[in-house]
């Protein structure tokens, strides 16, 4: 299957010691993930503004996660599809990399379940469709 993970999933799989990694270690393992650099600045960005990362760990972080990612360039969507133009980047990514679905935690995403094809899971809810033990 062909995944993105959202900004919001990597950077909780970034931090956390629970749930999160073990989903992006599952998605690695079993299933090709797409980004986009987008995806990848805006991780980055984040883990500096919000959470106090030193800009040489953010870059290398990101720069871990491109390495075993596939990042596509992703076209602008046509018209806005969410509230928060942000938003309209992850779908753009999914759907340049054709993938199957987006994985998120974002309620504005979510809301959509399905876009073009492409399913919506909040992370949960993408393991126990998995049925991973």
């Amino acid at each position: 299957m062909k995944i993105v993970l959202d900004t919001n999933v990597l950077l909780a799989a970034l931090i956390a010691r629970r749930f999160s990694p073990q989903l992006l270690e599952h998605c690695a393992l079993r299933h090709t993930l797409f980004t986009s650099d987008f995806i990848l600045e805006e991780t980055e960005e984040k883990l500096i503004e919000k959470l106090g990362y030193s800009a040489e760990l953010a870059a290398e972080a990101a720069n871990v996660l491109r390495s075993r990612m596939t990042v596509v360039s992703a076209s602008k969507l046509e018209s806005a599809i969410c509230r928060d133009p942000d938003d309209d980047n992850i779908l753009a990514a999914a759907i340049s990399g054709k993938c199957d679905c987006i994985i998120t935690g974002d309620k504005d995403l979510l809301v959509l379940k399905q876009h073009e094809g492409i399913n919506i899971f909040n992370p949960r809810d993408f393991l126990m469709n998995e049925d991973i033990t």
